[in-house]
């Protein structure tokens, strides 16, 4: 349950609120990297860890932002291969934008 959940919080951190669909690889007890797409097509990869129904996790998009967030899920067991579909909620916030960086841009400070 670890791994999904850890999925479902690299979903919040990866697609904030919106909808989206994933799937992560657990490559450390508790600890798994995904990839996912979210409802306007943005592509996300990220790495995260659940304990219990909670989970957080960082991941970074297409367009080079980074984002951080925690989500809460559930999930189950499908087939005999050990796969699990989950289902959560998540809020993530970007915490680096490469085009706050860019020549032209002002500073919002």
């Amino acid at each position: 349950m670890g791994s999904t959940l850890a999925l479902l919080a690299c979903a919040g951190v990866l697609v904030g609120c919106a909808a989206g669909v994933g799937i992560s690889v657990p490559v450390f007890p508790g600890v798994s990297v995904g990839l996912g797409v979210g409802s306007g097509g943005n592509v996300n990869v990220g790495v995260g860890t659940g304990v219990g129904p909670v989970g957080v996790g960082v991941g970074v998009n297409q367009r080079g932002q980074v984002s951080a967030g925690a989500g809460v899920g559930v999930s189950t067991g499908v087939g005999d291969g050990g796969a699990r579909v989950g289902a959560g909620v998540g809020t993530g916030t970007v915490i680096y934008d490469p085009e706050d960086k860019k020549p032209g841009k002002t500073d919002p400070r």
